[in-house]
């Protein structure tokens, strides 16, 4: 399935959470854990001057609690808007 976000908003892949234990060997559920606040740019919406400056491909630094999540393809992505997206990463 193809999605294109409208206007400023950008379709990003976070980042996968590795399972993770406290000192003591306890797992933590995915519930305890701090999201991830990277992820991939699957697409970018049709604003033309957010297209110059994000790419398909970039990995971006997000708001902690930005976006709407939607489920592709059995993926988890972010709907995030322009103003939420805080840095690219090179």
């Amino acid at each position: 399935m193809q999605v294109k976000p409208f206007d400023d908003r950008v379709l990003v892949e976070p980042e996968e959470v590795a399972e993770s234990k406290s000192k003591s060997g306890i797992i933590l559920p995915d519930s305890a854990k701090e999201k991830p606040k990277r992820g991939k740019v699957i697409e970018v919406g049709t604003d033309e001057e957010l297209a110059e400056k994000i790419k398909i491909g970039d990995t971006v630094v997000y708001a902690k609690f930005s976006g709407d999540e939607i489920e592709l393809e059995g993926k988890k992505c972010l709907i995030i808007s322009r103003g939420d997206i805080l840095a690219i990463v090179k």
